[in-house]
């Protein structure tokens, strides 16, 4: 068998049969960026936006700015919240499905610029000569996107340009102050960007729709209550526009880019855009040319209004291009060799859990869920089977991201409650235990702040998995079976510390791939060696809980089948009580 250069994409060729592709799939190895990624194990998401005013989970998009009005934005307090959690990396939902901005950006008027927080600790004033210039602004939106952001400073001279107004700014100046990753989630379908006359029409058929007694859409439900009011933006999203020469960066007057672009200390690209992925482009240069280095992308798919008669066609491919060209590092939520959704919202990886998996078409051209046989939802993706199966042409290095949110809804709701410790500790051992990252939303209320009651939970779950699983790898160093070998065994023995247990936890040295497809464990009896658990995948993390606790010397891990020589990096033992909140069984 010809050798395989270790790689994270990796091609299917028309000859190649079962036995070749799965050498293939043991030889897709993760980007380095994707490796940090996954070693950070637990990201803190954090939704705070127009949803958090007006009591909603998704926007109408016709929003009035005013109703964004937080008395303050405590970036550092939720800093503190997601670090007592245990978070290594945290994100911001820059921009939900409303389409309100929580940047200056120069490319919408729907943003914070417009909101009174934009202004918010002015002096008298500084006010009423902001007022002045917002008032000239609001007359020029509809047709001149960049109105408000060049009267931003507006009242105070240059002195707007470092103060609290950029929300992502100082989210991800309080993150880097924290020691945190950062990520940011600019989200595709924007409401705000509706085109009108189409909206009038939406407005009126879902009137007719209530009218007639008919269940409405919770997108429906907002747009109904904001129906007397058009959308905020500027009608580019679905508009039929043509696919035009455009170039990104777009210059808008005043821009304070134009000399460091003309002079090359900044990049243009020329691309073929409509309206609206043009309008999208240049938000993406916006944030990685003066938010980075981002360490994660977060953007999904979601083209919300498609049955109701708009679609717009998002360019993944150009996208992506510009994505790797500002940020190569990068690790794109449904991009090439970036991360996968899980399959759904409650933060739970299957037990078995490929981050090796296939794709029908090149993965750097497509939204990534769209490539997975089955769809990201499928109870198997990444099995001999589904690698082999036809229709497959790349493999790449595609882990697992779980979300989930610590309330109920995504969004701040007054009347729900966080999930208790419990319950993220057992949320935590079915996700990163299972080879994936758990994302965790926090979502802060309307006061700007993480709730006390959702500070001491999310305390509570830190402290308990640190407690828990604080023990070192009773492994001195990796091990591997004999080379070519995709069986074999391994006795460990455990230190009298740690001799009773109801936990173990295993882990992959994933920079060689992932391998291991079937393995078991067995602990030493006064009558011998006793199979006490089973498991398929492993992946970079595994944690098996045993249902009640052991004690004994010695483990024996049995691989029972793998598609290459496994490399194990780590093996621990751990109990979850009584300091570490045993979690439901």
């Amino acid at each position: 068998m010809d050798p395989i250069t270790p790689a994270p994409l990796i091609p299917i060729s028309p000859g190649d049969g079962p036995d070749r592709i799965v050498h293939k799939a043991s030889r897709v190895i993760p980007r380095p960026a994707q490796l940090a990624w996954q070693r950070r194990e637990l990201t803190a998401f954090t939704h705070f936006g127009m949803n958090t005013f007006t009591d909603r989970e998704w926007g109408s998009g016709a929003e009035d700015e005013a109703w964004f009005d937080p008395p303050r934005v405590a970036v550092d307090q939720w800093m503190r919240a997601y670090r007592a959690a245990g978070a290594r990396q945290v994100m911001l939902t820059a921009k939900h499905h409303d389409g309100f901005v929580l940047y200056p950006t120069r490319y919408t008027n729907h943003s914070v610029i417009a909101s009174p927080w934009w202004i918010r600790g002015h002096t008298p004033a500084e006010r009423e000569a902001a007022a002045r210039a917002r008032g000239a602004a609001e007359a020029r939106r509809g047709a001149e996107p960049s109105a408000y952001w060049r009267i931003r400073d507006a009242g105070c001279g240059s002195g707007c340009r470092d103060h609290e107004g950029d929300i992502l700014g100082s989210y991800l100046a309080a993150a880097r102050r924290a020691g945190l990753k950062v990520g940011v989630y600019l989200s595709p379908a924007d409401g705000a960007e509706q085109p009108h006359a189409w909206h009038a029409d939406y407005v009126a058929r879902i009137r007719a729709k209530k009218a007639a007694g008919r269940p409405l859409s919770i997108e429906e439900e907002a747009t109904l209550e904001d129906g007397a009011r058009a959308p905020a933006g500027q009608g580019r999203y679905g508009n039929g526009s043509p696919v035009v020469q455009r170039t990104i960066p777009t210059l808008v007057d005043g821009d304070d880019r134009t000399a460091a672009v003309r002079a090359g200390r900044l990049p243009s690209f020329t691309v073929h855009a409509d309206d609206y992925n043009a309008y999208y482009l240049n938000q993406l240069y916006e944030l990685f040319t003066q938010y980075g280095p981002i360490d994660e992308l977060w953007l999904d798919g979601a083209n919300p209004w498609t049955s109701a008669g708009i679609t717009e066609p998002y360019d993944f491919t150009t996208w992506f291009q510009l994505i790797h060209a500002l940020s190569p590092d990068t690790v794109t939520f449904a991009g090439p060799q970036g991360a996968r959704w899980v399959g759904n919202e409650n933060g739970i990886a299957r037990e078995t859990e490929w981050s090796v998996t296939p794709a029908t078409a090149d993965p750097s051209t497509a939204h990534g869920e769209s490539l997975i046989p089955g769809g990201p939802q499928a109870p198997d993706i990444g099995s001999r089977a589904k690698i082999t199966a036809p229709g497959v042409r790349y493999l790449q290095w595609f882990p697992a991201e779980a979300d989930v949110s610590l309330r109920d809804g995504w969004f701040f709701h007054a009347g729900e409650r966080p999930k208790p410790a419990r319950e993220l500790v057992a949320l935590y051992e079915q996700s990163v235990g299972r080879n994936a990252v758990l994302l965790l939303n926090v979502p802060p209320g309307p006061d700007g702040r993480v709730a006390t009651e959702d500070l001491a939970e999310l305390t509570g779950f830190g402290t308990a998995i640190h407690t828990t699983y604080g023990n070192p790898s009773l492994l001195r160093s990796p091990w591997s079976p004999a080379p070519g070998a995709t069986t074999g065994t391994l006795e460990i023995p455990v230190p009298a510390a740690h001799r009773t247990f109801d936990r173990i936890r295993l882990g992959e040295d994933i920079r060689e791939g992932q391998q291991v497809e079937q393995f078991a464990i067995d602990i030493w009896t006064d009558h011998g060696w006793h199979q006490t658990v089973t498991g398929t995948t492993i992946g970079h993390r595994r944690i098996l809980p045993l249902g009640r606790a052991v004690t004994t010397p010695r483990l024996r891990l049995r691989v029972l089948s793998a598609r290459s020589t496994p490399t194990l990096a780590m093996a621990s033992v751990h109990s979850s009580g009584p300091d570490g909140l045993r979690p439901p069984t």
